[in-house]
């Protein structure tokens, strides 16, 4: 039986090309940041954007807005995908599904405690969740640069991986990192949450009313102290996966729309008018053909990859290092430690335990040089360790010398990840 795996390697290519794209607004924030357009760019993300009107608005900074807002968006994706590999992915079995949830509460769990145990009984310690996190994309485009060196297993692990890393990141934040909590306003967020699972129960599903109740959700969890980008999560996972319509019904609609608009082949546009009917089928196809799950991430996948990340890049990656008290210091060298070490030392050492006790098995043609080169990519934690160091401080400069080491652990588990992946990978894949 021949596997598709178009949606997979789609998803590979726009994750990689979304590192580049966070990459370059990442450097022009901190170019500005530390430029004479200093002030400018901190003006900006503190410019305050209201939405609603006279008797119910919500006003709230530049900066407030895309970690907050757009940020919601992005882990409402998040959460499409965790769904999506749960029931039809790679995480739809355990036997598939063993190696990666290992190698992944490794990558999480070894990073917590060598940063408890660097910073005990230093400032910064409830920043402990900052190491856990893998960025998904750059990890992504790294792995990228050898190509088709690169075998389908070791990408579907990677991807794997940091998915249910980005599940505990969730859980974490939603645990951890959330301000004192108003449970009137969550109990009636889960209350509406309730409905929308019945009504996927009931196969029924009104996108715009979706839409709305997730507005809602997320609104009350933005004013019950939980931070609202969990409700992105929460509202994901009421998305179902099943189609209204039957696949043959819609198949044979679109079939009879193209054979009824080729017959136009030759004529004047202005034909076309006669056949409003079939061009509106065509243009429901898509989303006809697709369950609403699998719409909303084709549909989100680019918006988030290209626009939302890339912003979220530039509003938080400016870091200043010529002010005052914004040098390397120990909570600096902590975070770059434990996320680079911790990391690689977590998910290797859980992945060679996995295997050697038989509970899992390696992806078809790879090593565990692979392996530990993968564990190194892990380190790079820019989009989820950042947002997680916003929830953790409160003070400037303690974020500020976070994101630095951040940056420090991410860069040079980029160079170690590559220069390993280099010598481990062959030079030209042979799968016969």
């Amino acid at each position: 039986m021949k596997i598709n795996f178009d949606p997979f390697l789609r998803f590979i290519k726009i994750k990689s090309l979304s590192s580049i794209v966070m990459l370059v607004t990442s450097m022009a924030a901190l170019y500005m940041a530390n430029s004479r357009f200093a002030s400018m760019y901190q003006e900006f993300l503190e410019l305050e954007f209201t939405i609603g009107f006279s008797e119910f608005h919500l006003t709230k900074s530049i900066l407030h807005w895309v970690n907050d807002g757009l940020m919601a968006v992005f882990f409402f994706l998040i959460g499409l995908e965790i769904k999506s590999e749960f029931i039809t992915g790679s995480l739809n079995s355990i036997r598939r599904a063993v190696l990666p949830i290992f190698a992944a509460i490794g990558g999480m769990v070894v990073p917590i405690i060598i940063f408890l145990v660097l910073n005990h009984n230093q400032k910064g310690i409830e920043g402990w969740g900052i190491p856990m996190a893998t960025d998904i994309a750059f990890s992504i485009g790294v792995l990228g640069v050898f190509g088709s060196r690169v075998p389908l297993g070791l990408k579907i692990f990677l991807t794997t991986y940091a998915i249910i890393d980005d599940l505990g990141a969730i859980i974490i934040i939603a645990l951890f990192y959330s301000s004192s909590i108003d449970w009137h306003l969550v109990i009636i967020a889960l209350i509406l949450l309730s409905v929308l699972f019945i009504l996927t129960a009931l196969n029924i599903y009104w996108k715009y009313f979706f839409l709305f109740s997730g507005i809602i959700i997320w609104l009350l969890f933005l004013k019950s102290g939980i931070h609202p980008t969990v409700a992105g999560v929460l509202v994901s996972f009421t998305i179902p996966l099943q189609r209204k319509k039957k696949f043959s019904d819609v198949i044979r609609r679109g079939r009879k729309a193209l054979n009824e608009l080729s017959l136009m082949i030759g004529k004047k546009e202005k034909v076309f008018e006669e056949h409003k009917d079939a061009l509106h089928v065509l243009d429901t196809f898509t989303s006809s053909i697709y369950s609403p799950l699998q719409y909303l991430q084709y549909r989100l996948q680019g918006l988030v990859a290209f626009l939302i990340i890339p912003l979220f890049g530039f509003a938080n990656a400016g870091i200043t290092f010529t002010a005052q008290g914004s040098a390397i210091s120990p909570l600096t060298l902590n975070i770059a430690v434990s996320l680079l070490f911790g990391k690689v030392i977590g998910i290797s050492l859980f992945t060679y335990l996995t295997v050697k006790l038989k509970i899992g098995v390696l992806p078809l043609y790879t090593n565990f040089n692979q392996i530990i080169g993968l564990g190194f990519l892990g380190g790079l934690g820019f989009t989820m360790s950042i947002f997680i160091a916003n929830l953790a401080y409160d003070s400037a400069d303690m974020i500020n010398s976070s994101k630095i080491g951040i940056l420090l652990g991410s860069m040079i588990a980029a160079i170690l990840g590559l220069t390993i992946l280099k010598f481990s990978l062959k030079k030209k894949l042979n799968l016969e």
